[in-house]
């Protein structure tokens, strides 16, 4: 224990935890700490110690860090802030901290501390409201404060281990992760992110951890833009792009939560059962939550029975199980029959269920109603229970219906959880007892039924996990500074872009594709005074578009003419055009599309390549219909991405509308993350639209936008050695 009262809180921590082991405090001029004999440095240790707590200045810090690495400790925690979320001063420093440390793991810096609640030790300068378990869930979060609240949850969540990591200046989330995995102790993993530095790191933890059965969920920050920049500010964490840390999540199988109520919920939920199973349902709308197998037009929900004696609570958990995409199916005739039996025909029995008072108070009543309801074999069964306030009311009746609750369990061992419609509905005492006997409280009924659909997101992912692919990562190429010119090459032409790449022009890009199987209208490149000809031989109608590099979105400055049905209409239109382009890409009209989609690929420099696929056309900006997936994909990926669009009615036939030729769409979307794959210098690709034609029809890119890092890059890369 490095520093004065920060090091002395760390003491008294570890001790009132029940740490038996050493502890030798280290300071240069007291004399004892907390009843214990000082060391002036890490020279007088009696020996390298197996973790190490520094709570001095950062100056300091990166000193100790490389004396304590020098002599081989096992890691340490840096308590100490002023490092890169302080500047460029501090960066400098954190660059130093690094070096210092070597290899030896560092938590840290501008942390609050670890905590290990199984083992019993508190590296840790402030207080806490944990308490020792013999197995929990893990947290990591990069803030202090975050770490600290939840230790004071009064919700019966075991925490095993609490680590507040900070900058992650040297061991990050993926190690922490991965050194969680190895504790079999840990039955999951929560995340409060502010920032994602190591996406391909990431995606590595998160796959092995969804393939180990071990499911973690993600609470992360930086959503907005004000959230983003103030993680920014708090520990120079880049929040990056929320779009992307959804899609990462998707495909690592973490399921995101975006309130700290329901993280609590859903870590207790899992580590009670574990992430629910799940039956293919009918199609919901909304963002994909996982691979999903099976085609499109089924994604999978959360299936659950809720039983309650009043109307009123029946009806809420209805309208929040649609809400949240969790099924209340209706129970089979059977159940029915044994349910009229023990409630009485006066009781409509349906799901979720509301058994009135007829039954209160009577512990066999309502241990053999709920003996039956916990047999429809859902995902999980919920009870909903608010008690009463212990200090104004009796809660006899209520005790009942609880042990009744926790008998029909027994009996049956269906996973079960007492939900109460507010958080201060399931007391800790109570909520303990039931978290002893395998029965989750959930504590407020919105946090309740999220982490429900939570948990079943994490076990729809893992059934396909071994068959997951991670990410491909960042880009293989450097970025030209602006205003440097390549060597060995002449400065660019108009095409170029000005960080030195490329824009190749509409009929280029599509030549490019048309190479891997993207379908494109038939076309010819004219000039202006041939543009009829070339229409005439092609057939009308035709279109005629401006072709040029530089001109991106061509129908805000008036380079496209669509329906020219004779030679005039063409060369009307390309005169009206010729102040925009010296060549002209005439092409077949496209008749009877279903649909137009967009689909882009750009390059993240954190995340490498993404794909999204949306409604696309014209109104693409407006509408905003899209899904993000990170490259590579699989086939069933996209489909699930496609389903999960507003658009997606269109693609199945609407209002008797002939249906959309899916599986062309496919081949057309794979195709194009072909071409990204074997074309790392690619940054940006847009196919808008993607023209859908009824069954069988096809799809044919109407569109395309690509740009590319100049191929001198690459030459210039394997010269200096890169991959």
């Amino acid at each position: 224990m490095y520093g004065g009262e920060s090091a002395a809180a760390a003491i008294r921590q570890c001790r009132a935890v029940g740490y038996e082991g050493e502890l030798w405090p280290v300071h240069p001029r007291r004399d004892h700490i907390e009843g214990l004999p000082c060391h002036r440095g890490t020279g007088e240790l009696p020996a390298a110690p197996d973790a190490a707590f520094l709570a001095v200045p950062a100056e300091a810090t990166v000193g100790i860090l490389g004396e304590l690495a020098g002599r081989g400790a096992g890691g340490a925690v840096c308590h100490a802030s002023g490092f890169a979320e302080d500047g460029p001063r501090g960066a400098a420093l954190e660059d130093a901290l690094r070096a210092a440390a070597g290899d030896m793991p560092v938590i840290g810096p501008n942390c609050l501390g670890v905590l290990n609640y199984l083992d019993g030790t508190a590296l840790w300068a402030d207080q806490h409201g944990g308490a020792r378990t013999d197995s929990g869930v893990a947290v990591i979060t990069q803030s202090g404060n975050i770490g600290q609240n939840l230790t004071m949850q009064r919700r019966a969540l075991p925490l095993a281990y609490l680590i507040t990591s900070g900058n992650g200046a040297v061991t990050g989330t993926p190690q922490l992760i991965e050194a969680l995995l190895e504790d079999p102790r840990v039955t999951a993993i929560g995340l409060h992110l502010e920032g994602i530095a190591d996406p391909v790191g990431f995606a590595r933890a998160a796959l092995s951890a969804l393939r180990r059965g071990v499911p973690v969920v993600a609470l992360k920050a930086g959503s907005s833009a004000l959230g983003a920049q103030t993680t920014m500010s708090h520990t120079s964490s880049l929040a990056g792009s929320d779009v992307l840390c959804d899609a990462l999540f998707q495909r690592t199988g973490v399921a995101r939560v975006e309130e700290i109520g329901t993280f609590v919920e859903t870590l207790k939920l899992l580590h009670v059962h574990g992430p629910l199973g799940g039956r293919i349902s009918g199609p919901v709308s909304g963002r994909v939550s996982g691979p999903v197998s099976g085609g499109p037009a089924s994604p999978e929900r959360a299936r659950i029975t809720s039983a309650s004696c009043s109307g009123g609570e029946a009806a809420l958990l209805a309208d929040t199980a649609q809400r949240h995409g969790v099924e209340l199916p209706s129970l089979p005739q059977e159940l029915v029959a044994r349910l009229h039996e023990v409630l009485g025909e006066q009781v409509h029995v349906r799901n979720p269920l509301d058994y009135h008072t007829y039954i209160w108070g009577d512990f066999r009543a309502q241990r053999e109603c709920f003996t039956a309801l916990l047999g429809a074999d859902c995902d999980v069964n919920l009870l909903l229970l608010d008690l009463p306030r212990a200090d104004r009311c009796e809660d006899g009746a209520w005790t009942i219906t609880l042990d009744a609750y926790v008998a029909a369990q027994r009996r049956t061992g269906a996973p079960a959880c007492v939900v109460g419609s507010l958080p201060e509905g399931v007391p800790e005492p109570v909520a303990q007892r039931l978290m002893s006997q395998g029965i989750v409280p959930l504590q407020g009924l919105a946090d309740g039924v999220r982490a429900i659909a939570a948990a079943h997101r994490i076990g729809t992912a893992r059934r396909t996990a071994d068959r997951t692919l991670p990410p491909h990562g960042p880009p293989l190429h450097e970025p030209v500074r602006d205003g440097e010119t390549p060597d060995d090459e002449e400065t660019p032409d108009d095409g170029d872009t000005l960080d030195g790449g490329e824009t190749l022009d509409e009929h280029a890009g599509k030549r490019e594709l048309a190479g891997y199987g993207v379908p494109v209208p038939d076309s010819s490149v004219a000039a202006p005074g041939e543009a009829a000809r070339a229409a005439r031989e092609l057939g009308f109608p035709v279109v005629a578009k401006a072709l040029a590099a530089d001109m991106a979105h061509k129908s805000e400055v008036g380079g496209v003419r669509l329906g020219l049905a004779g030679e005039a209409a063409v060369e009307e239109a390309v005169s009206a055009m010729a102040g925009l382009a010296d060549r002209f890409l005439i092409e077949r009209m496209v008749p009877d599309a279903v649909a137009e989609l967009l689909v882009g690929v750009h390059h993240d420099p954190a995340f490498g390549p993404a794909l999204t696929l949306g409604a696309g056309g014209v109104l693409v900006g407006l509408v905003r219909d899209t899904a993000t997936l990170l490259l590579p994909v699989t086939r069933e990926e996209i489909e699930a991405a496609l389903s999960s669009l507003r658009v997606w009615p269109l693609l199945r036939g609407f209002r008797g509308r002939p249906a959309g030729d899916v599986p062309a769409v496919v081949d057309a979307v794979q195709a194009v993350a072909a071409y990204v794959r074997d074309h790392p210098e690619v940054t940006e690709l847009d196919v808008n639209p993607l023209l859908v034609l009824p069954e069988g029809g096809g799809a044919i890119a109407a569109d395309v936008l690509i740009r590319r890092a100049a191929p001198h890059l690459s030459e210039r890369e394997q010269r200096k050695g890169a991959p």
